[in-house]
């Protein structure tokens, strides 16, 4: 990623509008049934990072609780105007990393996918790029992270485990 940041994204009303302060850890290209169905297409697009690396330019987002794969659920925050989705936090992390939806950037051109993951159910009129890395399911962190992403990993953690504690 050679652009500068912030850059910035929002829903379809401008309602909620967002800065994305850095660039993100990682961005996932998912094509899983789950994001499929709750995307409406054929793969989800998402830019994970650091919750407090996104700074809200609008109104709070809706938190919506939608039921996951993995059965813990994830929390999608929608525009509560025009009800687009705007980001996801997952149960593992909540909201200490946001998988922001790529296409509510102003320019989603900015980030491709790092990874595609869930390739085993793509759909198979999609043809992945030769030149990313693709896994059949999820994939080894350690391997495919950037050095600086696993980096900033190490700084976030301690909030991951206290979210953690919380739930318990």
């Amino acid at each position: 990623m050679n652009h500068s940041f912030p850059i910035e994204g929002g829903c379809d009303c401008k309602a909620v509008r967002y800065r994305m302060e850095s660039a993100p850890l990682f961005v996932h290209c998912c094509h899983c049934r789950w994001c499929q169905r709750e995307s409406g297409a054929s793969f989800a697009l998402n830019a994970m990072i650091e919750g407090d690396r996104i700074t809200n330019l609008g109104i709070e987002p809706e938190l919506v609780n939608t039921p996951s794969n993995s059965g813990a659920g994830q929390i999608i925050a929608r525009c509560p105007v025009c009800r687009v989705a705007i980001w996801s936090n997952y149960a593992g992390s909540g909201p200490v990393v946001k998988f922001v939806r790529v296409g509510t950037l102003n320019n989603p051109d900015l980030l491709p996918p790092d990874i595609h993951i869930f390739t085993e159910s793509k759909q198979p009129w999609v043809v992945l790029p030769e030149n990313t890395p693709a896994v059949s399911e999820y994939y080894d962190r350690e391997k495919f992270w950037p050095a600086e992403s696993l980096q900033r990993r190490l700084a976030f953690l301690p909030a991951v485990e206290a979210y953690q504690a919380l739930k318990k």
